[in-house]
């Protein structure tokens, strides 16, 4: 199932791992990093806000097992890039919605402060997004906002990665 070289490189590893929902992204994600290395670190940037959520964040932490460091943090995740070990940042798309939600006024220089960091980091980072472009067009501008937003964070983040790895139906199809 993997399409990821793990052979050494000139720069370390940076994959992009984007699909739908439930197309098995995390999981592809966290069994990439497990095979990278042992030293694991694992950046959330989902809030609990509600039950279900809670529990959800619960279940993933507990299906991670020990071997993983979690670090919670839900809007300045740029600088916990370079970290000693392997990096799962899980995920993009929540991050934007915190940054929108927290009213972040330029998400264009939060964009380049993730994309400048990510490149520089001298560790393997695996990035967990959605998709969220193939639907329909939104009817409301904040969704409008946030789908235009999403895609072109994507996009930033896939021109330094240097795999990308779209899931569909916990397939993976090797993009870059």
């Amino acid at each position: 199932m993997t399409l990821v070289t793990l052979d050494a490189a000139d720069s370390p590893l940076k994959v992009l791992v984007t699909g739908g929902a439930r197309s098995g992204k995390s999981r592809y994600a966290l069994a990439l990093a497990e095979r990278l290395g042992s030293e694991r670190v694992f950046i959330a940037t989902a809030q609990a806000r509600d039950a279900e959520m809670a529990d959800r964040i619960q279940r993933h932490q507990r299906d991670r097992g020990p071997g993983w460091t979690t670090v919670e943090e839900s809007l300045n995740i740029a600088p916990l890039l370079a970290q000693k070990g392997v990096v799962v940042l899980d995920c993009l798309t929540l991050w934007l919605s915190n940054l929108l939600e927290a009213s972040v006024p330029d998400l264009d220089r939060e964009f380049g402060r993730l994309t400048r960091s990510l490149a520089d980091a001298p560790n393997p980072i695996i990035v967990v997004t959605n998709e969220v472009g193939l639907g329909i067009v939104p009817e409301n501008a904040l969704a409008r906002r946030f789908r235009d937003a999403a895609g072109e964070l994507s996009q930033e983040v896939a021109r330094v990665a240097t795999s990308v790895i779209l899931m569909c139906a916990g397939m993976p199809l090797s993009l870059k």
